[in-house]
């Protein structure tokens, strides 16, 4: 069986791609305004080119963003990236001079000087993209994002940018309702950012519903595009083959980098300030009953891909529960003394602040549930096709859910349905400042009646 491809993440290189180009903009800037001055004023260093030089890279590096000097376009496209860059600057030079007219201190500015600084530093940032984008290009292809053809025995056709695995020789099937063949798919879409599938029109709902909770963008190859769920059209210019866009992810780079971000600040301070509970939490388990201090159980986290999720022991050793087929309930004879007041307090959770480091998971998001979790007589996926949708994004500590009193055992299908209601609600409407506000509003349910 053919095993998953070992593919680079580009998205992280892209990212030190672009803090490389912002250092190379600024030493530009600096180093041209300086020259500048040399030519115009004979002065080396010179303080009023200087002074311009850091009144201008501020104006020049927000404008570069919002032209798109910093985009995935612009890292392998030398004369799409030279042309915003000299927008950036002439935008920006107007800008700092508006600025500078209605502070009543353009009057210090050297015209020469100036007119310099600029000029040479279009040039030079021009020169640096024109060079970068050669290298990128032949280092990542000419769309820089790692691509998957899936050929699940529909159309023939490649892409030389893209690598392409028969879903036959993997052993990979469009199971909607299998939780391990989900998380073998993820596998072969992990680090991927775009997957297109190729199959028999017969498959195509299946694959949809697998593309729609893998938070990539996906598409499914079709000469016929009406077909229900679809959110775009696409068309291979290389092949002409069409595609179906099925999934886009919810949410962009930057979002993603702002929401890391965010898990980094909070799980790493939240580390050193429990560390000391923590540890007396680990040496009342130990010294209750035997066994490991953390209990580690596989969950479906981000595209349903598998992870091993931590907490604190609170169940005896014997008793415990791998795949949580059974909830816990308010008298639970499995449960630990130790293990009552840590669940009750949801001081169990606080190793998952490790998986949150590791990037298993976020502070806030779908919490991520057990394999055999069960809503009255159903597993979960089996209430709702939705279900895998919330997996779009990484798992979290807390969650929209839980700020809303949705957490403990689900004895009824519509307990999981509220839940699942609330996730989806979240993966929609996701913005940095909810996430600071469910966080906020978690510390007032870390206690809770239906935490047992």
């Amino acid at each position: 069986m053919v095993a998953p491809p070992a593919v680079a993440s580009l998205e992280r290189k892209r990212i030190r791609a672009y803090l490389a180009l912002i250092i190379a903009d600024i030493a530009a800037i600096l180093t041209c305004f300086l020259l500048g001055g040399l030519l115009y004023r004979g002065a080396l260093p010179d303080a009023q080119a200087l002074l311009e030089a850091q009144l201008f890279i501020p104006l020049y590096l927000t404008i570069a963003l919002y032209q798109r000097v910093f985009s995935i376009r612009s890292l392998t496209d030398g004369e799409y990236a030279a042309i915003r860059v000299a927008i950036a600057v002439l935008v920006a030079a107007a800008l700092l001079n508006l600025l500078a007219f209605y502070a009543k201190f353009n009057t210090s500015f050297s015209r020469g000087t100036f007119t310099l600084g600029i000029s040479l530093s279009a040039l030079a940032m021009a020169m640096v993209r024109f060079g970068s984008a050669r290298l990128l290009r032949k280092r990542w292809g000419p769309i820089a994002r790692n691509v998957l053809i899936l050929d699940a025995g529909g159309p023939q056709f490649s892409l030389d940018h893209a690598v392409s695995v028969k879903a036959s020789e993997a052993g990979l099937r469009p199971d909607a309702l299998d939780p391990h063949m989900r998380s073998r798919i993820a596998e072969f879409l992990f680090n991927q950012e775009e997957v297109i599938v190729s199959c028999p029109p017969e498959d195509r709902e299946a694959w949809s519903l697998i593309l729609k909770a893998s938070g990539v963008h996906g598409e499914i190859v079709s000469d016929a595009p009406e077909h229900r769920g679809i959110i775009g059209i696409t068309q291979h210019t290389e092949t002409g083959v069409t595609g179906m866009v099925y999934s886009t992810g919810p949410l962009g780079l930057r979002a993603r980098l702002l929401k890391r971000l965010f898990d980094l600040l909070v799980a790493g301070l939240g580390i050193v300030v429990l560390a000391p509970i923590a540890v007396l939490i680990a040496m009342a388990i130990k010294l209750e009953s035997a066994g490991p201090v953390l209990f580690v159980q596989q969950r479906l986290g981000r595209g349903n891909r598998m992870f091993s999720m931590l907490k604190f022991r609170s169940m005896q050793v014997e008793e415990a529960d791998p795949e949580g087929q059974r909830s816990v309930s308010r008298e639970d004879d499995r449960v630990t003394r130790i293990g009552r007041f840590l669940r009750r307090t949801s001081l169990d959770e606080l190793p998952q602040l490790i998986n949150v480091l590791r990037g298993d998971m976020s502070i806030v998001g779908p919490r991520p549930h057990a394999l055999g979790s069960q809503a009255g007589d159903k597993l979960f996926w089996e209430v709702d096709d939705q279900y895998w949708n919330r997996h779009s994004l990484k798992p979290g500590l807390t969650g929209l859910a839980q700020i809303r009193g949705l957490r403990g055992a689900t004895e009824e299908e519509g307990d999981l349905s509220d839940r699942l209601q609330a996730d989806l609600e979240y993966i929609a409407e996701w913005s940095l400042l909810r996430d600071v506000v469910i966080t906020i509003r978690t510390i007032a349910v870390v206690t809770h009646d239906k935490a047992y």
